[in-house]
């Protein structure tokens, strides 16, 4: 009695095997299901992208033009300055010390110079010789000039009206001119604008007066209102991207040197049809009509936020399937699944 048992058992196991691969065949045949979605209507926003920082739109940087240490420094951070107004002085003890040699050499020649025009006069000295001293002279004036014009450069002043916006200067730190270094940034805190970089593809959709939604890291959910103010001509040919500058309200609550993003509002569209974004593929939607998949071609405008906006196409009543399943044909029947 145990040799059929043996028999039996592989028996059972093929019959199983055969009512899967059934079933399996039976379940593929079955139409595909889909899920449907409704035709929005809503606004569709264009934008560019671009990312950058607040900037006064006036402002200038201080730096020394001679290496010397800071002997004083006479202003603070945020302390408002007029312009010519002293900000620092640097150690100009060996400059003076020149310029003083300068000046005893000058009433040296010049003694000099009366003595070779007294002799010239009275026949004694040759009129070369007292030309000579008066071109020696002339000479050490001038340096005495460039000389004083230099000391001039070891004053640091305020180059414009404006406040203190950074302060990078301490008493008897050394500067150097072989390492340029801003010592003072003056510069008015109202107006501001914020200064990004636009990738050269997207910069033919850019204008002036075109609106601008900002964002920064300090005023989380919340879009700052500006407005594309100019941009240069010429673009960055290694980072093939151009400087826009975004003019901000006199009431914005952005920061100078804070680090922005910024959407630039390119096209606006407030009553625009809208289809989530999975519905379309290659062009084209698919709506059902008695069972059965239709796929109808439209054109695409925005898309963005999940949704894609149908410029033409669709009249705004249909619904729509709203993420097609691989292999989904125009003409193949369908089961719904409704949303």
């Amino acid at each position: 009695m145990a040799r059929p048992v043996r028999i039996l058992f592989p028996l059972v196991i093929l019959l199983a095997a055969a009512a899967a691969g059934g079933t399996a065949l039976w379940w593929s045949a079955l139409p595909p299901v889909v899920r449907l979605a409704g035709v929005e209507r809503g606004p569709a926003v264009e934008a560019v992208y671009a990312t950058g920082t607040v900037e006064p739109v006036h402002w200038a940087r201080v730096e020394s033009l001679v290496s010397a240490r800071i002997e004083e420094v006479l202003v603070r951070d945020g302390e408002a300055v007029r312009r010519g107004q002293l900000l620092a002085r640097l150690d100009d003890a060996e400059a003076q010390a020149h310029l003083r040699e300068l000046e005893a050499r000058a009433r040296f020649l010049q003694s000099e110079v009366d003595r070779q025009q007294e002799l010239s006069r009275r026949g004694v000295a040759s009129a070369a010789a007292y030309e000579r001293a008066v071109s020696e002279l002339a000479q050490v004036r001038a340096a005495i000039g460039a000389q004083r014009e230099a000391l001039a450069r070891y004053e640091l002043v305020a180059p414009i009206d404006g406040v203190v916006l950074r302060r990078d200067a301490e008493i008897g730190d050394i500067v150097r001119t072989a390492a340029s270094r801003v010592l003072f940034t003056v510069g008015r805190t109202v107006p501001l604008w914020a200064v990004v970089e636009v990738d050269e593809e997207d910069m033919p959709r850019v204008r002036t007066g075109l609106t601008a939604l900002i964002k920064a890291d300090a005023f989380p959910g919340r879009a700052l209102d500006g407005r594309v103010g100019e941009f240069t001509p010429m673009g960055d040919p290694v980072n093939k991207s151009y400087r826009v500058r975004i003019a901000l309200p006199d009431d914005t609550p952005l920061l100078i040197g804070m680090t922005v993003e910024a959407n630039i509002i390119t096209r606006r569209a407030d009553d625009a049809l809208l289809v989530p974004e999975g519905a379309v593929a290659a062009g084209r939607v698919f709506v059902i009509e008695d069972g059965v998949a239709r796929a109808r071609s439209v054109e695409v405008g925005v898309v963005g936020n999940g949704r894609a906006e149908i410029r033409a196409g669709l009249s705004g009543d249909e619904r729509v399937v709203a993420a097609p399943p691989a292999g989904l044909a125009d003409g193949m029947p369908v089961r719904l699944r409704e949303s």
